[in-house]
């Protein structure tokens, strides 16, 4: 499963206006709103908030994960929210620029690693996580995504 066909233009947001951990996390997470996929967004968004009071989901490098494997989800969904002035994660006491919002349908453990493997393996590219930094638009994000994936 590629990250790249997960994305989709309209779960993009690259200037969040939320400066802490969880307003980030909800202004992500309502970017999947109105994803079919998403059969409770309700159900959905309460298991990402308690996921993340379990263990914070911050990877280092201004990065975060915050995810939820539930049943409120049919299939895997991907929202990104990008933050050039950074969110501050109380739960890790970082800041993160970029929030990849992954929701899974229990079932799909396999998947899910792997997106959140390959997630990692092409973030730790610091060059990259700079082009996404500086990507123009939403096109453009999924587009150094994509790129990327390729590499791997």
């Amino acid at each position: 499963m590629l990250i790249s066909d997960l994305l989709k233009l309209g779960q993009v947001n690259l200037q969040l206006k939320s400066t802490d951990g969880t307003g980030a996390i909800k202004e992500v997470a309502e970017l999947l709103r109105e994803n079919p996929a998403v059969t409770s967004f309700e159900g959905f968004y309460n298991e990402l908030e308690a996921r993340e009071q379990v263990e914070t989901t911050c990877l280092g490098n201004g990065i975060a994960f915050p995810h939820a494997r539930t049943d409120h989800i049919k299939a895997m969904v991907l929202a990104v929210g990008r933050s050039p002035e950074g969110v501050h994660f109380k739960s890790c006491d970082q800041i993160v620029h970029l929030l990849f919002t992954i929701g899974t349908p229990k079932r799909m453990a396999t998947d899910y690693l792997s997106v959140v493997g390959g997630l990692a393996r092409i973030l730790k590219e610091a060059k990259l996580r700079q082009a996404l930094m500086e990507a123009p638009d939403a096109a453009a994000f999924i587009a150094i995504i994509a790129a990327a994936e390729k590499k791997v």
